[in-house]
């Protein structure tokens, strides 16, 4: 089996599009998925036999960085390939030399927490009742890492 986190292209949005479907609850646009070209791009895709299992939309803007979205294919999860992404997602941070990166997450995503706080994100804030849901609305989890302490 082999894995490779390659930039994102035009040849991997219908697979992408598809993932995010089916990872998310409340998905991103069709438009949203297909922008490559966004200031500070850093998109990338996870292939395992030279299919997309995985994907993260990231931002650079001068050495802060910013994880847009990130998902695996729901039958391809507990696999670890969440945590090669954000591996990934954290070397390129490094290799940039970016100062600090940025996310927010569901506060139901107990598993994506419990893996940024593995990989040394902490919690800096919360947007109360930011995210829709079936029910009413939950609140967005803030958190950042900063390079160079781990």
């Amino acid at each position: 089996m082999s894995c490779m986190i390659v930039p994102m292209s035009q040849e991997h949005l219908e697979a992408v599009y598809h993932i995010e479907g089916r990872a998310h609850s409340h998905p991103w646009a069709e438009s949203l998925v297909k922008d490559l070209s966004s200031r500070g791009a850093m998109h990338r895709v996870l292939l395992v036999d030279g299919e997309v299992v995985g994907y993260f939309y990231a931002q650079n803007i001068v050495g802060e960085l910013t994880l847009l979205n990130i998902a695996v294919c729901p039958k391809q999860q507990g696999k670890g390939y969440g945590r090669q992404l954000l591996d990934a997602f954290i070397d390129e941070g490094e290799a940039a030399n970016a100062e600090s990166a940025w996310l927010e997450v569901r506060e139901s995503n107990v598993n994506a927490i419990h893996l940024y706080q593995e990989m040394g994100f902490n919690e800096v804030d919360r947007r109360r009742n930011y995210y829709p849901t079936q029910s009413g609305k939950e609140d967005a989890i803030i958190m950042s890492y900063l390079f160079g302490c781990f």
